[in-house]
């Protein structure tokens, strides 16, 4: 399912309550049949829940019944809710292939810069550009062996144009014939595909 969810804490005196909200949306095959779940949870016990496949707010507690009474007999909320199939749920299936499934391949360049710190060695960079989504790791090998130490990285920078950039320095003194490697490894493997309802 896909899901999204809204927080809010606040208190006084010393106390604090946590409502949340969550919005679901269960496919099977494609967006031929949705469903669409809404939660309204306080202090971490639903209250009320919406779901699409009954069209109406049902209360799950005694402290829900009053809020679902009155949602429910509010038509210009149950006419949204029951729209949220698909102006929420289709909408973000189609807005996924842009956004969850969306891969871009980075692009790697290494150079060789002079270390300021410790005259006698060098710094190697490794620049991995252009790259979507933000997750990545980036590794260096030296003489086929990871190298961990005298590894320095800056953030995961955004481009602002939805891809990111990330520099990774290795300090080292070469030897004549040793191989380097910066060895990137983008993103985790996409998921198998949305669930079916429950």
């Amino acid at each position: 399912p896909w899901k999204h969810g809204s927080r809010g804490l606040w208190g006084g005196s010393g106390r604090f309550f946590h409502y949340l909200t969550v919005d679901e949306c269960h496919y099977l095959n494609g967006t031929e049949r949705v469903r669409y779940l809404y939660r309204d949870i306080y202090n971490q016990q639903q209250n009320a829940h919406f779901d699409s496949n009954v069209g109406h707010f049902v209360a799950d507690m005694e402290l829900g019944k009053p809020i679902a009474d009155d949602w429910n007999n509010q038509p210009k909320i149950m006419e949204d809710m029951r729209a949220r199939v698909d102006t929420f749920c289709r909408y973000n299936y189609f807005m996924a292939s842009f956004t969850v499934d969306r891969r871009v391949e980075p692009k790697v360049r290494v150079s060789p810069m002079q270390s300021s710190s410790l005259p006698q060695t060098d710094r190697l960079a490794c620049y991995v550009t252009g790259f979507y989504p933000a997750e990545i790791q980036v590794k260096w090998f030296k003489n086929g062996q990871e190298e961990t130490k005298h590894v320095v990285s800056t953030d995961v920078i955004q481009n602002g144009d939805w891809t990111y950039q990330v520099l990774v320095m290795l300090e080292s003194t070469p030897q004549h014939g040793d191989p380097y490697e910066c060895h990137v490894q983008p993103w985790p493997m996409p998921p198998e595909g949305p669930e079916p309802p429950a």
